[in-house]
């Protein structure tokens, strides 16, 4: 069992140069630090990152720091005494981070890997899933894809194998990128390749590497007065349309990844999406937002058969916890998920393995997504 001496927070940068949070908790076990990642693309249903302000949240854990002095942890469940304490003065980034870090402190002490709190008999690790070619939000390059990620799913069972085979297909696809003057080389804030070409244009260059191909389209982006506004060609898209257009890309690229095809309140093209492409992945990120009432509704009207999980957009892991083995109950695919602006904490590997994370998608090089995939990679050999 861990007690909690005390606690501390400082502002790091991510890896965008913006800052994000990293939490210290003081232990009977040693110091230890987590962080949160940012993300640019935020769906509107996900928890304020922090309560008013990051310098706010620093402020509060400086001030409660006392009040965790008598609280003994034994397991992950322990997690909602913290909670109990602080969860309403605090906003997700910090609650993240800071069970991160009790998390790292009772591993410690029980001599075990963190995955092994969450669940000691683990044994299947997820796919992983590769940011490739970048456009939306996460691209500031004009013109650009409308769509925000263009993605390669390899099949191989290994984690070590599809690390390198992505980054393998990655330089593959620079090579063929190159024959189109206009590429420059540039990689937006996830480390893809940033280009001038529209969606269309980019699959036709994706789908010459023979890997499964996927896309997030993050619609609520580009949604707006009941339209989806394109702007890589300019045109405006009605909700038949966007459904009519999405339906026959992911016909002629059969395309076996579909997140977020429609804007954050219309379940319903997602269920008629997952109704005309059942064997295809159809997956809701700012449609559910890790929040178990959104996911339940899904569940209900049918929406989607895949998940994103993205610890900080919830910030309790014993929520993440009841969102997973929600998700499972109903037989839908996990997707844990990196953030764009992401810093070195490499957790998020632990946590997508212990809660049966069916995919990890975390991009594909750089050295803060790689932090995460090389811990996977660790977690495999160690298995």
């Amino acid at each position: 069992m861990i007690k909690i001496k005390g606690v501390t927070a400082r502002a790091i940068l991510d890896s965008r140069d913006e800052k994000t949070i990293l939490v210290s908790a003081k232990t009977n076990a040693g110091k230890f630090s987590a962080s949160a990642p940012n993300g640019k693309s935020t769906g509107k249903y996900e928890k304020k990152i922090y309560k008013k302000n990051l310098e706010g949240d620093i402020k509060t854990i400086k001030d409660f720091s006392d009040y965790f002095s008598e609280e003994i942890i034994e397991e992950l469940e322990d997690l909602r005494r913290v909670e109990d304490i602080i969860e309403k003065s605090v906003g997700a980034n910090t609650l993240f981070a800071l069970e991160s870090a009790i998390l790292k402190a009772l591993a410690k002490d029980q001599k075990k890997e963190v995955w092994k709190l969450l669940n000691p008999n683990a044994k299947k690790f997820p796919r992983l899933v590769g940011n490739c070619i970048g456009g939306g939000r996460h691209s500031n390059s004009e013109p650009k894809p409308d769509f925000q990620e263009f993605l390669l799913i390899s099949k191989s069972k290994s984690v070590k194998e599809s690390f390198e085979q992505n980054k393998s297909a990655k330089k593959e696809i620079e090579k063929l990128l190159k024959v189109d003057k206009k590429f420059e080389g540039k990689k937006n804030d996830e480390n893809a390749w940033s280009v001038s070409l529209n969606e269309k244009e980019v699959l036709d260059v994706l789908e010459k590497v023979k890997i499964p191909l996927g896309v997030d389209i993050a619609s609520s982006s580009f949604y707006k007065r009941k339209n989806y506004h394109y702007k890589n060609p300019l045109l405006r898209r009605t909700k038949e349309e966007q459904f009519g257009y999405i339906a026959n890309l992911v016909k002629n690229f059969n395309l076996f990844y579909v997140e977020d095809p429609f804007e954050e309140e219309d379940f319903g093209s997602f269920t008629k999406l997952l109704k005309k492409f059942p064997e295809a992945l159809i997956v809701g990120d700012d449609l559910v937002v890790t929040d178990c009432k959104r996911l339940e509704k899904a569940i209900e009207m049918k929406s989607v058969n895949a998940v994103i999980v993205k610890p900080n957009q919830i910030g309790s892991l014993l929520d993440v916890q009841k969102f997973c083995a929600t998700a499972k109950k109903n037989n839908l695919e996990i997707v844990f998920s990196h953030r764009s602006g992401e810093t070195e904490e490499n957790i998020l590997a632990d946590l997508a393995f212990g809660f049966g994370a069916d995919f990890f998608k975390c991009g594909i090089d750089g050295k803060e997504r790689e932090a995460k995939l090389r811990r996977l990679i660790e977690i495999e050999k160690s298995i």
